[in-house]
Parts: structure tokens; C-alpha cells; sequence
């Protein structure tokens, strides 16, 4: 059987070898094409978005996907695992079945045996015009219980310390992911150009157990990492030299501000030396701003008073200057603040991991968050920075209704646990979801962390579906391929 014309086309090597280079050249296009947003797909509603970023002003504010609700958000995170049970998550059948066997539970968790259910080391009272129950362990925070809405049924993927804060922060188990303030920094930019866009504050007695990895950029640009640094531990290297007034320093951050315009000008394609530039800049502005912002001296008594800055508990005071912090950099325009509380240990000394003695280790964290964190909140109710400013509680993973072996701890629990918010664009006083009746799993509304973080970017005005930045021929986000925005508790 005789070829037909085109098929003796195919046969020679000439045609076939001209046509393999037009191929090729095509598809390398439209992989360009899809890198840059460029291709008429790109206009459909499931196309990703990636924002156009000035390399000269990486920290320009930025238009958000769709009218927001909140312009700025205050993460508080709470390292080491708070039990749900003790706190937030009441549950009467733990009184009814004290000190019994739990029923279908396994005779070894992550930490080892198991022991018997045991009640709530903190008694729980109704709070406020809702009625709702939370413990005493938060005495502060529970006069608050009118304005919080709570998640009772997030789940997390790893019972490991380290894979499940980089679970909750960057929606990932493994390292060298973005977090959730970078993408957000990424996407929105900051309103206040002299100072970071996100800044991470650490607990007066450390970092956390994933450190960086909570507020690194991972393969987003190295600008939009988090900030490091606390009320007890400002950022270095910002005093000016000896005997240089503030005038003089001003004087000269503008003429290097002319001096890198004039260099740039020569090199207009060079991104990372205009990045470059750009992190000197903001260094040397942030010269002139962090000390004033660091200063707490000017707050008034009472203020030091109410947050317990004062307090004899030195943690507890130097929490509550980080507190103070906080609301600073939030009036000042930070679009992102991560505030902690614990450290990287284990025993419970040092964070919430309380695999023993849980009375004395829960009261003694409680004790450093409560007064500050209330204070803090209400602060900003009161000067109205609620209204644009969504707050978000969390911890890495609960804990179970049953006691250890040892009789004294309670061992991780990712199966159900409570996260809270609160601010703009959420409902005040609402209970979302549920755990089973000794508040062990998610059996209502069940969660995922990928849903609370896709529903904090919503509220930040981002769909979490839609931001992305293309890493290693993948389109990237926070969510990975899940996440569903919590529409329930959505003001």
C-alpha cells in the first residue's frame, strides 16, 4: 500500500525535523505564556493570580482579589498544643465518665500508653449575653466570649510539634514553604513603607519549635518574609553612629535615596539590585521608625497596668510589652503581625506541651497569655481597630480527653481541636462546629487547617485558589490543592 502525499511528507526527515522545532516552539510559549497570566484562559474565575511587584517598592500596597474585610490581621499562636478540653471545648460527658477506660481508644497515642478520661482541670462557667461555656483557665479572655467565634472542629495532618506548626503556617508538613504572612505581604504589600510588612514576635522566652519556618518566604522573594523581632529584643544594629543627630541620618537616607536612583537608572532591567536597593532603604528607614515604636515609656500607667506590664512575673511583663507591641505596629499600618506565646520545649515549662502535670503547666502558660492577650484585644476594640483588623487564635493541635499513663498529661490530639476569631468579617459570639461528647474527634462541621487558612486570605480580600506563585513548573499556594473558605462563621 502506497503512503498518500502527506504521509510521504511525514517520511522525510527534513519535514519531520522542521516540524518537531515549530512543536517544541509552541509549547515553550505557552508555558511562558503561562507563567506570566498571559494566555486568554487566564481571564476564567479558576486562573491563578499572581500580583505585579515593583522590585523598587516590593512593599507597595496592593489591590486585593475582591472588596475585604479585614486590611490587616494579628495571629496569635500559641506554641506547644492547648487542650481544648480545659478551655474552650466543653464537654459534661468528661464529669459523667471520670476516671473510666475510654471506650474504642487505643491503648498507645503519640507519646505512649494511655490512661483514664479525665474531667477538665478547669471549672466552666456560661460567659457573657451568649451563655457560652469556657473555662477558668482564661479568666480575662473568657469576659471576651461575647465577641470571639470559635472553630470546634479543626483537624491537623501531624502529631509532631515541628510538621504541625509548619502545617498551620505555611500549609505544608514539610520545610521551605511560604507562610501565611508572606503570601499575604506577597499579595497586599504593606500600608506603611517604613516599616516590614510582617512582623513575627517571639515569645519573651524563645522562638518556636519550627522557628523561621513560621514567618519564612520559603520560594517567595526574600522580601516578604517575616521580621524578627520583640519588645525585649528589637532589631539590631538600628542606633545611628555617634554624635549623628536624626536630622543628619534623614539627611542621609535621602541622599543615598538619589544616589541608588541614579545607579538604578543606569541598570533599568537589574530586578535584584532594585530589590537590593529596596531592603537598604528600608533598613535605614527603619532607623528612624523602630525605636519610637519600640519605646513603651510614653504608654500611660493604666495602660501598663491593664496589659500586666508590670507584673512580678517577669514572662508575664515582657509578654505584655510585646502585647503592646502588637497594637503599635498595628496602628502603624503592619499588615501582618504573628505574636507568640511558648517556646521550642517540651514538658510544658516553656509552651503549652503539657504531657505532664497539666494543672501546673497550663496554669502557669495561662497565667503569661491571659491578662496580656485580653488586654490587647479589648484595646483595639476600643480604639476601633477591629474594624478593619481580623484577629486569629490558634494552636498547632488539641489534646485528648484521656490522660497519659503517667496520670498527669494529656498527649497530642489532631483529630478535633478549637482555634478562635475574631474582628472583621467574622460573627461575634458564634460556636462553629463540634467535637464528639468527650471532645475528642470532629464529628460536626469537621475542618481542615487548610480551610482556616483559606478563609483567613478570604477575609484578607485573597482567594486562596487564585494566589499562586510558580515554583519548579508548578503553580504554588498556600492551600496546596484543598481548602474550602469556613462560610458559617462569615459575618
Amino acid at each position: 500500500m502506497n503512503p498518500s502525499l502527506h504521509g510521504r511528507r511525514l517520511l522525510n526527515r527534513r519535514s519531520f525535523l522542521a516540524d518537531l522545532g515549530r512543536s517544541a516552539g509552541c509549547l515553550g510559549l505557552a508555558q511562558l505564556l503561562a507563567r506570566d497570566g498571559l494566555l486568554a484562559a487566564e481571564a476564567s474565575s479558576t486562573s491563578p493570580i499572581r500580583p505585579v511587584i515593583d522590585p523598587g517598592r516590593p512593599f507597595r500596597a496592593r489591590a486585593s482579589h475582591f472588596p475585604a474585610k479585614a486590611d490587616q490581621v494579628l495571629i496569635i499562636f500559641c506554641a506547644g498544643a492547648v487542650s481544648q478540653v480545659d478551655s474552650w471545648d466543653y464537654k459534661p460527658e468528661l464529669y459523667k465518665y471520670h476516671g473510666l477506660t475510654p471506650p474504642n481508644a487505643p491503648k498507645v497515642t503519640f507519646q505512649g500508653p494511655i490512661g483514664n478520661l479525665a474531667r477538665p482541670f478547669w471549672e466552666f462557667k456560661p460567659r457573657g449575653q451568649t451563655g457560652k461555656m469556657v473555662s477558668d483557665l482564661f479568666p480575662h479572655l473568657a469576659g471576651l466570649t461575647d465577641d470571639l467565634c470559635f472553630i470546634h472542629s479543626l483537624t491537623a495532618k501531624n502529631a509532631a510539634h515541628t510538621q504541625a506548626e509548619n502545617f498551620l503556617s505555611t500549609g505544608f508538613t514539610a520545610e521551605g514553604y511560604p507562610s501565611l504572612g508572606a503570601w499575604t505581604s506577597y499579595a497586599l504589600g504593606t500600608a506603611n513603607e517604613n516599616l516590614p510588612a510582617f512582623v513575627a514576635i517571639a515569645d519573651p522566652r524563645g522562638r518556636p519549635q519550627a522557628g523561621p519556618n513560621n514567618w519564612g518566604s520559603g520560594f517567595l522573594p526574600a522580601a516578604f518574609q517575616g521580621t524578627a523581632f520583640s519588645a525585649v529584643e528589637p532589631p539590631r544594629n538600628l542606633s545611628g553612629a555617634l554624635g549623628v543627630d536624626d536630622r543628619a541620618s534623614r539627611a542621609t537616607v535621602d541622599l543615598l535615596a538619589k544616589l541608588n536612583d541614579e545607579h538604578l537608572a543606569h541598570y533599568p532591567g537589574d530586578t535584584d539590585l532594585a530589590a537590593r536597593i529596596s531592603s537598604y532603604e528600608l533598613a535605614g528607614r527603619m532607623q528612624l521608625s523602630i525605636p519610637g515604636l519600640c519605646d513603651l515609656s510614653k504608654e500611660s500607667p493604666a495602660t501598663l497596668e491593664s496589659y500586666g506590664a508590670n507584673s512580678s512575673n517577669k514572662i508575664k511583663a515582657d509578654y505584655a510589652r510585646n502585647c503592646l507591641l502588637a497594637r503599635r505596629l498595628l496602628e502603624q499600618g503592619v499588615r501582618v503581625v504573628q505574636l507568640f506565646n511558648g517556646a521550642y520545649a517540651s514538658g510544658g515549662k516553656l509552651n503549652w506541651d503539657s504531657h505532664a502535670e497539666i494543672f501546673e503547666s497550663h496554669g502557669a502558660n495561662a497565667e503569661i497569655l491571659d491578662q496580656p492577650t485580653a488586654a490587647l484585644l479589648q484595646d483595639l476594640k476600643q480604639r476601633g481597630q477591629l474594624d478593619r483588623t481580623l484577629v486569629v487564635w490558634c494552636t498547632e493541635f488539641g489534646r485528648m480527653p484521656f490522660m497519659q499513663a503517667n496520670g498527669t498529661g494529656r498527649d497530642h490530639n489532631i483529630e478535633g481541636f478549637t482555634c478562635w476569631m475574631m474582628g472583621a468579617g467574622v460573627k461575634p459570639g458564634y460556636s462553629y462546629g463540634a467535637t464528639d461528647d468527650l471532645g475528642w474527634k470532629a464529628v460536626q462541621d469537621k475542618a481542615t487547617l487548610y480551610d482556616f487558612n483559606a478563609t483567613i486570605l478570604h477575609l484578607l480580600g485573597l482567594d486562596h485558589q487564585r494566589l499562586s506563585y510558580y515554583f519548579n513548573g508548578t503553580n504554588r499556594r498556600l492551600t496546596d490543592v484543598h481548602g474550602h473558605v469556613i462560610k458559617d462563621i462569615l459575618a
